[in-house]
């Protein structure tokens, strides 16, 4: 699938499926060319976590997954890759669970006491993003903590298809097997 950017350095607005390995050999990772001063070395590191938690997804029956942010944004360096995948919201105990039974480091977790801080975005972070700065949240309906143009508290897939700063519609990037 061939990515381009719009005028607004983001992805014109739809869904754009796509395998980790594609991913890999995009523009999201390569860069938009070579006097570009992408960092295709950080952005592959970043897509090689993200391989990690979405195989873990996988094994647990998910598979509904999105990517955004900075990362599929025209952005030299991202510092991290967001994401939610679409889960039953009584099931993500269970899941929660499993997936921290799988991943070593058991980063699977929304509660921001175990948020640890980073003086670098001077915030405290999840420790996902600690570990694979990559942050995956579960869409079970919830709002997001972002707010539209309104002041109004979005859920996922709205508040991931606009810039947060001016709001421009956008498209992201839907992880395929």
């Amino acid at each position: 699938m061939s990515l381009q950017f719009n005028d607004n350095g983001v992805l014109p607005p739809q869904d754009y499926p796509m395998t980790i390995e594609q991913l890999k050999n995009s523009l999201l990772v390569h860069g938009p060319g070579e006097d570009s001063p992408w960092n295709s070395q950080m952005r592959l590191m970043l897509v090689n976590n993200l391989d990690v938690l979405v195989n873990q997804l996988y094994t647990v029956g998910i598979d509904e997954i999105f990517i955004d942010g900075s990362f599929v944004e025209d952005k030299a360096n991202p510092s991290d890759i967001d994401g939610y995948f679409v889960t039953d919201p009584n099931k993500l105990p269970d899941i929660v669970t499993e997936l921290n039974k799988i991943d070593p480091h058991k980063v699977w977790t929304w509660d921001w006491n175990d948020g640890i801080y980073d003086r670098n975005s001077a915030k405290a972070q999840l420790p996902m993003w600690h570990r694979y700065r990559v942050e995956l949240y579960p869409h079970v309906g919830q709002g997001t903590g972002i707010l539209d143009e309104y002041g109004n508290e979005q859920k996922f897939p709205a508040a991931f298809r606009k810039t947060r700063d001016t709001f421009l519609p956008k498209g992201i990037i839907q992880i395929i097997k």
